[in-house]
């Protein structure tokens, strides 16, 4: 099913699936029995945009500790649980708003229902997780070794575990460091599965990496009309998964609000550090809630022309640089006065 076509699935106060936008998961990097310093990154995390969170449950510990961790958070919570199905049950009834697990790593049939029960009795949704590399070796064998289709039919076999165990509220999530083998399968499973879709490419790697990695994939794969939760995942700090995220939404379309920073390419015109200008015009518009564009020039020769599509920019010259709006030069200002002028005029903009 595509997006709009999907089941709609709660999670805590968060609704996906069916009409519901495209929401942005993100995952600690805590040890999640630390129950201070896992609050604290997602309250981080929740300031920048985070909209369901989810922590690793590898303990008893772990699980217990979700308890006080709900009682401060904002935003859902989600317990990831790889091998225990006693960590799963602790954690739903410590609070979890949704469980992720791989019922082939669960064990027995008897040990999966013992889960679904209980999400059942507690009325929270499953996501079956299943990643290429714990494809089971009948389809490593069936496929001759790891292929999209492999890893859709190993994901829609749990898929019809959970439904013969007489539950439904579930969300899919199919994944691989591959790109397009990624792209492959989310095409395939999407003709076949009623449940939302949670998509992200794993294992991306480091920030220029798994951003370029991520961007690719995700970029095609939500084009497409699929996925309704998505996670960038990163070797690094969370944040960036949170910010890049909500780029790669907002370039589709998928996402409005938020300043978009455009910048031209240095090039022998550029008079001043464009480079060190444009980074500090992107931190320093993070945190103003208007939807516009504002352009980042180097030269004023053909700045202005450049920035004509963007709501306001900034061109640099020798010493000096200017503030356009809409293509026309407002006034002169000084190099060092141009991103505290840029400011000024975003703080003061009429709505």
């Amino acid at each position: 099913m595509y997006r709009n076509q999907t089941k709609e699935i709660r999670i805590g106060d968060v609704k996906i699936g069916g009409n519901n936008p495209v929401a942005i998961q993100s995952m600690t990097n805590t040890k999640t029995e630390d129950a201070a310093a896992t609050v604290e990154q997602i309250l981080r995390l929740e300031a920048a945009g985070c909209e369901i969170i989810r922590c690793a449950v590898p303990t008893m510990e772990a699980a217990e500790a979700l308890k006080e961790i709900k009682k401060q958070i904002h935003i859902p919570l989600v317990a990831d649980i790889h091998f225990d199905y006693r960590l799963a049950i602790a954690a739903i009834e410590n609070g979890a708003d949704k469980i992720r697990i791989n019922p082939g790593n669960i064990g027995s049939p008897e040990k999966v229902k013992a889960v679904v029960d209980k999400a059942k009795e507690y009325g929270i949704p499953i996501r079956v997780g299943v990643n290429s590399g714990s494809l089971e070796k009948h389809l490593l064998e069936k496929y001759g070794g790891v292929t999209a289709e492999g890893i859709v039919e190993s994901a829609l076999d749990k898929v019809r575990l959970i439904e013969d165990m007489g539950y439904d509220n579930l969300v899919v999530s199919i994944k691989s460091s591959d790109v397009l083998m990624c792209v492959k399968a989310h095409e395939l499973i999407a003709e076949q599965c009623p449940y939302p879709l949670h998509v992200g490419i794993t294992e991306a790697g480091t920030l220029y990496s798994g951003n370029v990695k991520s961007s690719v994939g995700l970029g095609i794969i939500l084009h497409e009309g699929i996925g309704n939760t998505i996670r960038v995942s990163l070797t690094g700090d969370p944040a960036e998964e949170i910010r890049t995220a909500k780029l790669i939404l907002k370039t589709l379309g998928l996402r409005k609000g938020g300043i978009e920073v455009v910048s031209c390419p240095t090039c022998g015109r550029t008079k001043i550090d464009l480079i060190g200008l444009a980074n500090e015009v992107e931190k320093m518009v993070a945190d103003i809630p208007l939807d516009i564009k504002v352009a980042v020039m180097g030269c004023v020769v053909n700045g202005p022309g450049e920035a004509k599509e963007a709501d306001i920019g900034i061109a640099g010259g020798v010493g000096e640089g200017l503030l356009i709006k809409k293509g026309q030069i407002v006034k002169k200002v000084k190099e060092e006065e141009l991103l505290s002028t840029l400011r000024q005029e975003l703080l003061n903009w009429n709505r």
